[in-house]
């Protein structure tokens, strides 16, 4: 593995060579340092830190200032993998002009090498001005937790009608200049379909195998995020109940006054 950092145009060229990309969210310095010695290949901030670290109840309470702060906690911590920011809710929403300042003050004020934005056709004015200044874009489509109350909650979809209008915001993307795409909950045949029209990557989570390449929430694959599990999540470690298992014997010890002793005094 290389100690090259890694950019957009190398996303593009994995996927050329056919060379799958392992994408995982952070958002500290602590597990975003840990992920890129472990040889991920990109890391996002997600404003999924909304759920996982603040404590909302879904992502539509996050602001520029914690992309902002939380970006560049992550960019301290990388050397290697390619880092996206997500652009939260109503940070791009509203104007062209207001999404190309937006993104450029998380760039500015991260150092991220990218940002990330929901939606298709109807946002790919956002992502051509984005890009034209000098700014790569990463779109996502399928399931937007952004427009969660539009979509009547967590839900498959890219189902019967759906499907086509996926493929065409995928293709509108790409012609925008995305450099890559995040497909969530959609079926692996349609991710499939998508994946082989596209020259740009697709990164799915819950999209099945056909992609370039997958992505989901670190504190999910580690067992950290005891509110709901997805069904497209693989559980990699229990670090959520090591952690119980230390602060209990911390707590033991403390109470029994047995920590600390001579050998954590001056």
């Amino acid at each position: 593995m290389s100690d090259k950092k890694l950019t957009a145009v190398d996303f593009v060229e994995m996927k050329r060579c056919g060379q799958m990309i392992a994408m995982l969210t952070a958002y500290d310095y602590s597990t975003a340092s840990l992920l890129d010695s472990a040889g991920i290949d990109g890391i996002l901030v997600g404003d999924s830190l909304g759920m996982v670290v603040l404590g909302y109840k879904d992502t539509l309470k996050v602001t520029m200032e914690d992309m902002i702060s939380h970006g560049a906690a992550v960019m301290r911590g990388v050397k290697r993998a390619l880092v996206v920011v997500d652009m939260p809710f109503m940070s791009y929403q509203v104007s062209i002009e207001q999404s190309v300042t937006n993104a450029g003050r998380l760039i500015q004020h991260t150092g991220a090498d990218a940002v990330k934005l929901e939606g298709g056709k109807c946002y790919a004015d956002r992502v051509a001005a984005i890009t034209e200044a000098g700014i790569p874009v990463m779109g996502h489509l399928g399931l937007t937790p952004q427009s969660i109350r539009k979509l009547g909650g967590y839900k498959v979809q890219g189902k019967a009608d759906d499907a086509r209008h996926i493929v065409e915001d995928a293709s509108a993307l790409e012609q925008a200049g995305a450099f890559a795409v995040v497909l969530e909950c959609v079926p692996a045949a349609l991710a499939g379909e998508i994946t082989s029209n596209l020259s740009i990557p697709v990164i799915g989570i819950g999209a099945g195998p056909l992609c370039d390449g997958q992505i989901l929430v670190s504190n999910d694959i580690l067992g950290m995020f005891p509110d709901f599990t997805p069904r497209f999540v693989k559980r990699y470690a229990d670090i959520g109940d090591e952690i119980k298992r230390a602060a209990a014997a911390y707590a033991d010890e403390v109470k029994a006054n047995t920590f600390p002793n001579h050998k954590y005094s001056y």
